[in-house]
């Protein structure tokens, strides 16, 4: 598939490599994130681990799109 071919769907159902962690705010309280290994400015945080994995791809279908409205390179996860 030309770089050209590569839309937002295609992207999107990459096989990303998810980090998951949990941290504490500036407050004290716990919260959930996470990361893309191949995307390293990529982070989404929620107050539940299970928020967190439903709606990461949210944020990152709005990443994709202005990396490729900017036309910068997207790296992809090896298979």
């Amino acid at each position: 598939m030309a770089d050209t071919e590569k839309d937002i769907e295609y992207y999107l159902n990459l096989p990303w490599t998810l980090i998951e962690g949990e941290d504490i705010d500036f407050e004290g309280n716990p919260y959930f994130y996470i990361e893309i290994e191949e995307l390293p400015s990529f982070t989404f945080t929620a107050k539940t681990i299970e928020k967190a994995r439903e709606n990461y791809k949210n944020q990152l279908r709005m990443t994709l799109q202005v990396m490729l409205e900017f036309g910068d390179k997207i790296p992809e996860p090896i298979k």
